[in-house]
């Protein structure tokens, strides 16, 4: 599995404007439908869920990076978005530092696997200090795009 198959390029938002991790979460939701990736009837439920998928445990693993996730019936089609903060949203880190890369992934229920092999894809590149590195200074949609299609070609 590749980047291409689940993060919607019309969904990257390089310079977030919410200053925190429910407006971060919302505002990636929300990118996610204007890009017709979910449908706008799900996105409250699908904000609600990752809501409360973080209250039960931070998905801001450390180093400057959150992947929040959930699996939810509305969804039909594993999709997923990337933004970036400049200056760094509390995400509840594991390391209590801010995060300035949200990779979100949403699932459908029926489909564990392909969740996990994207999960693999995701945590497998943020693990590379040079990946997190490029990340976190890519400041346009191509430039993510670009780092995403070069990690895709190293796969």
């Amino acid at each position: 599995m590749k980047f291409r198959e689940f993060i919607v390029r019309e969904a990257i938002v390089p310079k977030l404007v919410a200053r925190d991790r429910d407006g971060v979460l919302g505002e990636l939701v929300g990118a996610l439908v204007t890009a017709g990736a979910v449908p706008r009837s799900a996105s409250e439920e699908l904000l609600a869920a990752l809501i409360k998928r973080e209250k039960n445990g931070s998905t801001g693993f450390g180093r400057g990076v959150a992947v929040p996730h959930v699996k939810h019936a509305k969804v039909r089609k594993m999709v997923g978005t990337i933004g970036r903060s400049e200056e760094g949203i509390d995400f509840a880190a594991l390391d209590h530092q801010p995060v300035y890369s949200v990779v979100l992934l949403l699932s459908p229920e029926n489909q564990p696997q392909q969740h996990l092999q994207a999960m693999n894809i995701v945590f497998t590149n943020l693990q590379d200090d040079t990946f997190r590195r490029f990340l976190r200074q890519s400041t346009t949609r191509e430039a993510i795009l670009d780092l995403l299609d070069e990690a895709d070609q190293a796969r």
